[in-house]
């Protein structure tokens, strides 16, 4: 009989899609009172789905990944999404009674072997986790390089984000390091 194994701890990423830069910056501050000080960040990427948006964001809206320095329980996926859900209409243009996010902020979590995201879009290749809140893992880290899934949004595909993965994997080398 196989053993249960905890398995370690990852290091929390978000995703934020914005069309203001102001409700960046103060997502952000927001984001860093919940998971601690930011580690990397990327710069803008040009998002590349921006008609899922449009409607309600805008258009011609950019993309930014960052990380945070402390680790984060795998298992606290669904609640790290709720947290960012909570945030993010603090941030909106309030029009008729609706909220028009300037701010879409997505979670997850990279680990040494992948980068699991959150959403709350039901879709047949996310796996529901509880909550409303599903995990798509996103890319995984094979053969000394990420590799993009059938479903992999281009954005986390682009060199900027790359080299954020990288800089964020090559962060557990370094913790690792200094512990032995």
């Amino acid at each position: 009989m196989a053993r249960v194994q905890e398995p370690t701890k990852g290091r929390p990423i978000v995703s934020i899609i914005y069309s203001s830069l102001d409700a960046l910056s103060d997502s952000l501050k927001a984001l860093e009172r919940k998971f601690g000080p930011v580690q990397f960040e990327t710069l803008e990427i040009d998002c590349s789905k921006t008609e899922m948006y449009t409607e309600e964001m805008g258009s011609d809206l950019l993309r930014r990944f960052f990380s945070f320095e402390r680790l984060a329980e795998r298992g606290s996926l669904a609640e790290m999404k709720k947290i960012c859900h909570k945030i993010e209409p603090n941030f909106a243009d309030q029009t008729a009674g609706y909220d028009f996010r300037t701010v879409n902020i997505d979670p997850g979590i990279l680990t040494p072997s992948n980068l699991t995201m959150a959403s709350h879009r039901e879709l047949n290749h996310r796996v529901y986790l509880k909550d409303g809140v599903y995990a798509e893992l996103a890319l995984i880290y094979a053969r000394g390089q990420f590799r993009r899934l059938p479903w992999t949004n281009p954005d986390y595909c682009r060199g900027e984000a790359i080299e954020f993965f990288i800089r964020v994997l090559e962060s557990f080398e370094l913790a690792e390091s200094a512990v032995g």
